[in-house]
């Protein structure tokens, strides 16, 4: 895999390839594509942190879900038969009635009654109640297709696939197996369990960007959701976030090698974009420049160390096909050096 940019510093480098992500993206955001995919996204619900994670945890290759109905009225699709739905939570509030001292809307005083007590009034309060509902992931339906902004999946070969691969599984902080993923997705990082999947059979293009992604997801994205109240100023990324670092690493990272993505990474980060000021990109390049550099390093580190292996291979290789020489036998003469 030849590297691109070498007369450059690293620093430089990234700027380079962020500056060109960024110009992608927002390309994306000025095509009519993208304002039919808005619409389409604008009638999916944005869920919590605590139903994200529920999802997860049920169906970690889930990529857009919506309740059963929804699928049909929102979106013309029908969940398939036989599905097994995803459980969440769902807000069901109640109002109850109460009664409360009454406020002089000027002051702010307790109004006193001419029995010398306060007065009261009464009024209603939301309280917080919940039950359970039932969605279904986009994989888990059929019928309309829904618009997309043209995250084509990648073709090709990628040279010295299978050194790449090796020096990727080596760089991953987790196991990687190649699976069968019953969704549309490509790959997706496993949180409760810890491992990354890929599916298999892709493209060595495609194959060596999902799983550059699902790396940056294990690197970045494993924090432990149950710690966190624990810690003081320390918030879980949202959704949007995660999927617009780990796509953008995996950008940084195979532009890098001379591997170009540009059809699916741009419409993918678009995609998850909030909006087309791409604040998620924009606050995110130093976590991603940062990122890509390790993952570049870590590449590199273990390419280096596989092509000194082959060398050593290859000189013994060599030194074991010349004959060994035996008592009595006269060693070949050497050619003058001219």
């Amino acid at each position: 895999m030849k590297k691109k940019y070498s007369e450059k510093s690293h620093e430089e480098i990234m700027k380079d390839i962020t500056d060109k992500l960024e110009k992608g993206v927002q390309e994306i955001f000025e095509s009519e594509s993208y304002k039919n995919y808005l619409k389409c996204m604008s009638k999916f619900h944005n869920y919590s942190l605590n139903n994200t994670i529920l999802i997860a945890m049920q169906r970690p290759d889930a990529t857009l879900v919506a309740g059963y109905q929804s699928w049909q009225k929102n979106h013309g699709r029908f969940v398939k038969k036989g599905e097994k739905g995803i459980k969440i939570l769902a807000p069901t509030p109640y109002k109850v009635k109460m009664e409360k001292e009454k406020k002089d809307p000027i002051s702010g005083q307790t109004i006193i009654g001419s029995d010398g007590k306060p007065e009261k009034e009464t009024i209603e309060v939301d309280r917080a109640s919940f039950r359970i509902a039932t969605v279904f992931d986009v994989s888990q339906t059929e019928g309309k297709e829904l618009p997309s902004i043209a995250v084509n999946e990648l073709t090709g070969n990628v040279e010295g696939f299978d050194r790449i691969l090796d020096a990727l599984k080596e760089s991953s902080p987790v196991p990687i197996s190649f699976d069968d993923i019953s969704s549309s997705a490509k790959g997706y990082f496993n949180t409760e369990e810890n491992r990354i999947a890929v599916q298999k059979n892709m493209s060595q293009l495609q194959t060596v960007k999902t799983l550059i992604h699902e790396i940056a997801h294990a690197k970045l994205h494993s924090i432990d959701y149950k710690d966190i109240a624990d810690k003081d100023n320390v918030f879980p990324k949202d959704r949007n976030t995660k999927e617009v670092e780990a796509e953008s690493v995996a950008y940084t990272v195979c532009q890098h090698y001379g591997i170009d993505t540009s059809d699916y990474s741009f419409g993918y980060i678009a995609g998850w974009s909030s909006g087309k000021e791409m604040k998620e990109l924009k606050s995110s390049l130093d976590t991603i420049k940062t990122a890509a550099s390790e993952l570049i390093r870590e590449i590199d580190t273990r390419l280096e160390r596989e092509e000194k292996i082959s060398v050593i291979r290859i000189l013994h290789e060599q030194k074991d096909k010349v004959p060994a020489i035996t008592s009595g036998q006269k060693k070949p003469e050497m050619a003058p050096v001219l």
